[in-house]
């Protein structure tokens, strides 16, 4: 029997951006969509056209960034939506109106205040108005595996008829588990003939640790398309996770004979793309991704690896991008070197001034420390990658603590071509600082979370801060990167105030 290829709606920078803590700015958005295509996701769903001016101008953006993928954005079954939707979509070369309306009782009485009579009413004529906007159009009825079956026959017959190419029959708060799913699917399809001449796709959350065992199963009741999420994130608990889906199929093609398109020697840099992002590191257990997913500590395991690697591998560390080979660069590696180790990580789109800019970053970097790891030149390049205009830049910053005073730290920051200087002190340096940085500002930020962790192992690796800064219910993730933690705490403070500047600039807010 022919393999079949099942396509992949990655919904990381729609459903993923919807978990707390997961928002992206637009220079993010762009980065992580081009990271998707040259991953060869088939569909990438860039967002929710109604829901605000930034997030239809956010789509038009990825629009223009991607030419390969499927674009899709999201809208209600209401032609306000779907015209937003469509004006989003204007810049795309294939682009996807996706069309959804809640269909159990639960939703449609609590929700929609609708009867089943006017859902299906409904989506038939939003449906074909999106139709008369677009070719391509997937229609998703929501919470639809607490839906009644012959009600849902009605109204995905209803869609087809009215132009839906693709028909979503999503999980949406996690509540079916593999067995169940399995047999509602396949018993939608024996009641609907229809579905055999469109795109069947599911979309399944994670509320009970199911949502990649319900996309599987889904697979193999005729499932033709996966929307999912890179590291998982999403809502609640988070969608199928996309990496996960994909190497299971890629591993066990014996049993579910399907494949995607996924260049999987990508999904590595891409979940830790979207880690950098995000600010939100995968659990080191993590399937696929994980640090530990291709560590072996028990000595037993070591020794079976040793001696051959599919003993406890089922996969390969290279099938995913990961490189064994760790040590590469140092402070007198030249520029030659640079730069094809660069395009070995898969930077070989950079402009002439970001190449430059980041090799003046190694060249400082490998002045402070022995090696220069690739995890280190991944950092830099993401760096200056997804960074935002500096209205605000450390000039220089001095600390004195101990555990017997009070740490007192004074922070000098330029804005355009003015220094300001502030002393403050608090409960360790860390603290003091970010205070000192509030004095420059004239003003206290809420702070929402601070983290530090090391880029690569050794005693001199690079500092890795995230400090998370909440303000009118947004949160902005800032990062810093330097040998010195202080330094790069304070890096991160101030790159977080940058980013929700720059935030507010793109809203055309003040």
């Amino acid at each position: 029997m022919m393999e079949k290829i099942i396509k992949i709606f990655d919904t990381t920078l729609r459903d993923g951006e919807q978990s707390p803590g997961c928002s992206m700015n637009l220079k993010e958005k762009i980065e992580m969509a081009q990271q998707l295509e040259r991953m060869n996701v088939d569909i990438i769903e860039a967002g929710f056209a109604a829901a605000s001016p930034g997030d239809l101008h956010s789509i038009q953006e990825v629009s223009k960034s991607v030419r390969s993928c499927t674009v899709a954005s999201l809208a209600r079954a209401h032609r306000g939506d779907i015209d937003k939707a469509w004006e989003s979509l204007k810049y795309a070369v294939h682009p996807r109106i996706h069309v959804f309306i809640a269909t159990s009782p639960l939703h449609m009485e609590y929700k929609l205040k609708m009867t089943e009579e006017e859902v299906v009413k409904a989506t038939g004529e939003m449906v074909a108005y999106a139709k008369s906007k677009c070719e391509d159009i997937e229609f998703s009825a929501e919470d639809a595996t607490r839906s009644n079956i012959d009600f849902i026959v009605r109204v995905f017959d209803t869609a087809i008829k009215a132009g839906a190419t693709t028909i979503n029959i999503p999980d949406t708060v996690g509540y079916t588990t593999p067995d169940e799913y399995y047999s509602f699917i396949t018993a939608i399809i024996e009641k609907c003939p229809a579905l055999k001449t469109v795109d069947i796709s599911v979309h399944c959350h994670n509320d009970l640790g199911l949502g990649v065992a319900n996309s599987i199963a889904a697979i193999k009741a005729g499932a033709s398309q996966i929307e999912c999420t890179v590291n998982g994130i999403g809502e609640r608990a988070g969608n199928a996770a996309l990496e996960e889906i994909v190497m299971a199929l890629k591993v066990r093609k014996d049993i579910l004979n399907a494949d995607t398109k996924i260049d999987t020697k990508q999904i590595f840099r891409t979940s830790r793309l979207l880690s950098r992002i995000t600010g939100i590191k995968v659990q080191p257990n993590k399937a696929v991704v994980g640090d530990n997913a291709f560590s072996h500590e028990s000595g037993i395991h070591q020794h079976g690896v040793l001696n051959n690697r599919e003993t406890y591998e089922i996969m390969t560390p290279e099938s995913i991008g990961l490189d064994t080979n760790k040590l590469v660069l140092g402070k007198h590696s030249g520029r030659h070197a640079f730069n094809e180790k660069l395009i070995h990580l898969g930077y070989d789109d950079l402009s002439q001034e970001e190449l430059d800019e980041v090799f003046k970053k190694f060249k400082e970097l490998a002045d402070k420390k022995k090696d220069v790891y690739d995890k280190d030149i991944d950092a830099l390049v993401l760096k200056q990658k997804m960074d935002v205009p500096q209205i605000y830049e450390l000039e220089k910053y001095v600390t004195n603590s101990g555990n017997i005073i009070t740490s007192t730290t004074t922070v000098a920051i330029r804005k355009d071509n003015e220094v300001f200087e502030e002393v403050a002190t608090g409960e360790g340096p860390i603290y003091a600082s970010f205070k000192a940085i509030e004095k420059v500002l004239g003003r206290e930020m809420e702070l929402e979370d601070f983290s530090l962790s090391s880029v690569t192992e050794g005693e001199d690796a690079l500092g890795d801060a995230v400090v998370k800064l909440r303000e009118d219910g947004r949160v902005y993730t800032g990062r810093g990167l330097s040998t010195d933690i202080i330094e790069s705490s304070i890096i991160a403070y101030i790159n977080a105030v940058n980013k929700m500047l720059y935030s507010k600039i793109s809203r055309g807010e003040n």
